[in-house]
């Protein structure tokens, strides 16, 4: 896929079963081979480069409405020859053996499930879930293809609610209206997402960061006011709710896409992943991107708090705002909040709407609709 002239895109392609075991199959064949040679050697693993250097930016001509994460074509290795590269080697062949048996079977795993397999068989080569977040994510840059072809799912939380018909195939329709406070888990299943048959008579999508203001809003029911879709993933996105999201956002293309997150860096990082994907996942970041709006908390906002509402920023959300700083996604808009919340040393929570009321965070919603009060 190429990237106007000069960049080429790499991503993971979403394979059949079969195809996937052929991939590792042909992996360990090469491995074979020059290790059966006359000059016998250990082959070392290419893998795409998942480092903030090799980061890009697709954006759009005219807008920012199709601007997402991608890899360049850069390689990086595992190698069995240094030490501190041998672990990370070995354990790129026990994922792809686990992967290999997944898809004969037919199977899907979370990620947590994976994890206690391999502890359970491998002790010596996997000791923490990270281990195998960050091995899942060499074995999808070695064989380009999604960690859902890998026979991977995803573990959601995220939950959804408001005026949003649903179908499964094969199965009765589900109102989400009608799901009260706790709203339509959404499956992990992401072929299940793919398939799912929606329709809409809303004119909003808000995501909410987090569990307690969703049930609030859902309880209210504030999308019977504002004709609005709420989604939540209750904090950081996962990929499940990321995922129905993007296939919201090319279904109901008119629908723009508002987000609702506390006043601090951790709450512009969460937009962030939602709009523009996660380089972690940068080799399939496009598939989860969607143009997300940010409606508040904002700075204009902190007017509407008190004072003694207003909480000091943590060391670690320091650390989130010099990460997001760095980050060449970051929009201008977006910076000078960041820069604010730096400044100011403070950081504000939705919660703190409360003082004007437990039925004012809807009024406060609708204000900022009826006003284009978003960037």
């Amino acid at each position: 896929m190429r990237f106007f002239a000069d960049r080429e895109i790499c991503y993971a392609d979403i394979l059949p079963p079969p195809e996937v075991r052929a991939r590792i199959e042909v992996a360990v064949l090469n491995f074979l081979k020059i290790l059966t040679c006359t000059d016998p050697a250990i082959s070392d693993l290419l893998l795409i480069n998942r480092k903030s250097s090799n980061r890009r930016v697709s954006q759009g001509l005219l807008t920012d409405d199709d601007t997402w994460i991608f890899l360049s074509r850069s390689f990086c290795k595992r190698t069995l020859m240094r030490a501190n590269a041998a672990e990370a080697f070995i354990r790129v062949w026990k994922v792809m053996e686990m992967c290999f048996k997944i898809l004969s079977q037919e199977k899907r795993v979370t990620q947590r499930e994976l994890f206690y397999k391999l502890l359970c068989v491998s002790p010596d080569c996997f000791s923490s879930q990270l281990q195998v977040n960050r091995t899942i994510q060499d074995v999808v840059g070695l064989l380009r293809c999604s960690r859902y072809s890998l026979g991977i799912m995803a573990s959601s939380r995220g939950i959804v609610a408001g005026r949003l018909l649903l179908q499964e195939p094969d199965k009765e329709v589900v109102d989400c209206s009608e799901c009260g406070s706790s709203g339509y888990a959404i499956s992990g299943d992401l072929d299940l997402l793919d398939r799912l048959v929606m329709k809409t008579d809303a004119r909003y999508i808000i995501i909410v960061e987090k569990h307690a203001i969703f049930h609030r809003l859902a309880e209210d029911r504030v999308f019977n006011h504002i004709p609005s879709i709420l989604i939540t993933a209750k904090g950081y996105p996962d990929i499940a709710t990321r995922f129905l999201l993007h296939r919201m956002s090319r279904t109901f293309p008119e629908l723009p896409i508002m987000a609702l997150v506390d006043w601090n860096p951790a709450g512009l990082a969460i937009l962030c992943t939602f709009k523009f994907g996660s380089i972690g996942m940068g080799l399939e970041a496009y598939r989860y991107a969607c143009n997300v709006k940010w409606l508040g908390l904002r700075g204009d906002d902190l007017q509407l708090i008190p004072e003694e509402s207003l909480v000091s920023l943590k060391p670690r959300d320091l650390q989130i705002a010099k990460s997001l700083m760095s980050s060449e996604t970051l929009q201008e808009k977006h910076r000078e909040e960041l820069a604010l919340m730096v400044q100011s040393g403070k950081r504000a929570e939705i919660e703190a709407l409360y003082f004007h009321g437990y039925d004012y965070l809807g009024k406060y919603i609708a204000k900022k609709i009826v006003q284009a009060n978003y960037i």
